[in-house]
């Protein structure tokens, strides 16, 4: 029986094309995956190299209180389409609904556990004096928010719980979380502690 060596040969040659051709997609797809991961990389990189800079402060005026934020860099950000604030609680406090007849979570939740709340009915300020309005900053620009003080929450009771609350606060600052967005990269999230200037102390006895 003679050999079909032409056979033979056809079916190798068949079997080492695949096996190039395995091999460049191999060799592509770590190419690709490379490509991938470089990118992503330098994309991080930029991203931290844009991380807002912020100029945040309390102005003390005549009965009314204001939170200044501008941003301040850095150049090449040139603006953020939206940023969003709300206030975080000053201290490390679990506050979780625990006891029967007392305050809900929700009601806990919309608490503000420090010294300064933004002020309800002004830049969209929700009920709580939590949050206002998301808004929009190019670098150099900035704007304010009518701040006041916060209030004791209902459920506390006594003659002294007002000087009683404001003495609890204050060493305390304002603290923010401000969300921010720019089309095209991933979020920032940046967490500042506002000093509260000139809080007048107020003796209370227990």
């Amino acid at each position: 029986m003679s050999i079909p060596w032409s056979s033979i040969i056809a079916g190798s040659t068949a079997v080492f094309s695949a096996a190039a051709g395995g091999g460049a997609w191999m060799a592509a797809r770590r190419a690709n995956n490379t490509a991938d991961a470089v990118a992503r990389i330098e994309q991080d990189r930029w991203h931290a190299d844009l991380l807002p800079q912020f100029d945040i402060s309390i102005e003390r005026g005549q009965g009314r209180d204001t939170l200044s934020v501008r941003l301040v860099g850095p150049p090449p950000l040139r603006r953020l389409d939206e940023i969003c604030i709300e206030i975080a609680q000053s201290d490390d406090m679990s506050r979780i609904a625990s006891l029967p007849g007392g305050p809900t979570q929700d009601e806990l939740d919309a608490q503000v556990w420090g010294p300064m709340r933004f002020t309800y009915g002004s830049d969209g300020a929700d009920e709580s004096g939590k949050t206002v309005a998301p808004f929009a900053l190019k670098v150099g620009q900035g704007r304010p928010f009518a701040i006041e003080r916060t209030r004791p929450p209902h459920w506390q009771e006594g003659n002294d719980r007002e000087a009683h609350w404001r003495n609890q606060w204050i060493h305390s600052p304002m603290r923010l979380v401000l969300t921010c967005q720019r089309e095209g990269f991933k979020e920032w999230v940046i967490t500042r502690d506002v000093s509260v200037p000139g809080q007048p102390r107020t003796r209370w006895t227990s």
